[in-house]
């Protein structure tokens, strides 16, 4: 008698294939969505409604001091335990901008869009980040920044 073993396969070769053959097809799909388009959104950011350039500065007291940075006029003041959000926004552009070693004097830009969006932008990195996804009462807090009269369409 021989000692002859048998090898099986771990896994049926049909399965298998069929599993290759999936992931194979997603990837295509993907790619093709991806260079055509399909399925992707496109926010029109052409006409701004609008807009004004803004300068953070810290103050006493951890306060942020919020300026006009055409006119110098100070427009608001976040305090320590409110406008978080702001905060959080405004110190994640800093940061990046930072790191992109730009100069903590250039402005921020706040926009309001026709289409009834906001955006804060950082013009040294090139960064915008809409605030509508944020939720309305977030959004409403870069909004009062906005020069009187512009509200959403």
């Amino acid at each position: 008698m021989s000692n002859a073993t048998t090898q099986t396969s771990p896994l049926p070769a049909s399965p298998l294939i069929f599993a290759i053959a999936l992931v194979f097809s997603v990837l295509v799909v993907a790619l093709g969505a991806r260079i055509s388009g399909v399925g992707t959104t496109h926010l029109d950011y052409t006409h701004p409604a609008a807009t004004r350039d803004l300068k953070f500065e810290d103050a006493a007291g951890g306060a942020v001091l919020v300026k006009d940075a055409a006119s110098g006029q100070q427009i608001g003041e976040i305090v320590p335990g409110n406008d978080g959000f702001v905060r959080a926004v405004m110190r994640t552009l800093a940061r990046e901008r930072l790191a992109a070693g730009g100069a903590k004097t250039t402005p921020f830009t706040l926009t309001r869009w026709e289409n009834g969006r906001l955006t804060i932008a950082d013009p040294t990195t090139g960064q915008k980040i809409e605030l509508v996804g944020f939720g309305a009462s977030n959004e409403e807090a870069f909004a009062k920044f906005l020069p009187l009269g512009s509200k959403a369409p």
